[in-house]
This record gives C-alpha cells, structure tokens and sequence, in this order.
C-alpha cells in the first residue's frame, strides 16, 4: 500500500496579520487548525487533532484564549467527524495548545506519540505555556504512549527521531514556538512544520513578530533558529506543510 497524507482543517481562528508581525498590513485571515493525517502498512497516524467543538470547561484561562483566538467550530469540522477513531494506530502531538489537543478525546486506543518537555510542562505549567488540562480527556495519564528519545542528525540537516526505525516517520525537533515542539518528516522529504510560524509566508518574519505572539513563545530565540533551519531544509529540497496554512481537503498531499 503507498504511503498517504491527507490534511483536515478542524476548526479555524482569524487574526490581524499586522496585529501578529511588525511592517505587515492590516489583513484579517483565516487559520485552519490541520489535522494531518498519514497512512502507510498497518499505520495511521495523525499529527495533531485540532480543535475541540463547544462547550470548553477550561475556565478563566480557556475565557482569555477563545477572547483572543476565537475559535470556529462549524458542523462537520471535529476531527472524529473526518477521521474515524477506530483506523488511527498513533497520535503525535506536536505541543499543547487547545488548536492542537482538542480532539484527543475521541482516540483512547491510539499510542500517543510525545516529547518529554510535554510531561513536563504539565507537571508545571506556566501561564504563557497556553495550555488548558480541561481539553485532555481523563484517560490521558494511562494511555500507551511512546516518549520521544534522542534526536540525531537527520535528513535535511534537522535533528530527527525515526520513530519507528524503518525511515518512514521521522519526528523532528522544532523549538521556541512552545516546549517540545514537534514537526514531522514523512515520506523523505515532507515535513510538516506544525507552529514554527504562523503560515509559510510568515517564516522568515519570525524575528518580526509584535509583543503579544512574543510573550507567548517558549523560547524567542530557538524560535529564530528553527525559522533559519527550516528556511535551509526547504532550499536543500524539504517540502515544508504548516498547521495553519490552507490545504486542499481530501487530497493526497503526497
């Protein structure tokens, strides 16, 4: 069976690009949240689960996000109603964010796939973590889950995991968007850049963005290196996918 990549946008935000990066212009925009979908032999395994439908029982902090970054949830747009739970081997969460962690929920039997700095800011949160535990489903701390060892030098000059030590799923580390930021090489030279920017227009203004998605980021400056890097894999042949930039739905990406 040939390896398959599908992406779904389970709800989306809007936000003023000028409000996000110095110099831009006022634009308003629409940001998907994608679910990235990839099935090889007797594997499917989504790299994030985008949004969770209302209602949210996340408290003040879920108030202060939705009020900052409405999310839009329309009919049809969960993840469970794209995907069905029952066919996903493995969950890789790229971080913690609600646009990333929402739909959890519905894939109790799958093996989540996480970086260590994700357990640990769980155990510690910090206010500017963005995470809201309401999202996670209950059975969270029991699921199968595989913690991401080592990263080695990869593909593209990128600090790389092979997940399943066959070359087919490469995790890649991706810091300062959030604590154990994750991307994803698929099929050798795919890499699905999660958060590294807000869209793949908005890479090399990493540097230029204004105070607030500043005091948001983990780590500034990893941040503008993963930018940097990810700027050289792309001229030395990466296809780089962002979580939020549009895809074509029902479409093999591949």
């Amino acid at each position: 069976m040939p390896a398959d990549l599908r992406a779904y946008a389970c709800g989306h935000t809007h936000h003023d690009i000028g409000g996000l990066v110095r110099g831009a212009r006022r634009e308003r925009r629409t940001f998907p949240s994608n679910v990235f979908c990839y099935t090889d032999t007797g594997r499917r395994i989504l790299y994030d689960t985008g949004y969770a439908p209302p209602p949210w029982r996340t408290g003040l902090a879920g108030r202060a996000y939705r009020r900052l970054l409405p999310p839009v949830i329309g009919p049809g747009a969960d993840v469970a109603a794209q995907i069905d739970p029952a066919g996903v081997t493995h969950v890789v969460l790229s971080h913690l964010h609600p646009d990333h962690i929402g739909g959890l929920v519905h894939f109790p039997h799958a093996t989540l796939v996480l970086h260590p700095a994700l357990l640990a800011t769980l155990a510690r949160p910090r206010l500017t973590d963005g995470v809201l535990p309401g999202l996670l489903p209950d059975w969270f701390d029991h699921a199968r889950r595989i913690v991401v060892g080592e990263f080695t030098p990869g593909p593209f000059g990128l600090a790389t995991y092979d997940l399943f030590g066959d070359d087919s799923y490469h995790l890649v580390d991706l810091p300062g968007h959030a604590r154990g930021h994750l991307g994803a090489l698929v099929a050798g030279r795919t890499l699905l850049a999660g958060d590294a920017a807000w869209g793949r227009d908005l890479l090399d203004q990493v540097d230029r963005m204004r105070t607030l998605p500043r005091l948001i980021t983990a780590d500034g400056a990893a941040h503008r290196r993963t930018a940097r890097h990810l700027l050289e894999a792309e001229r030395r042949g990466a296809r780089l996918l962002f979580s939020h930039d549009a895809h074509p739905t029902g479409v093999d990406l591949l």
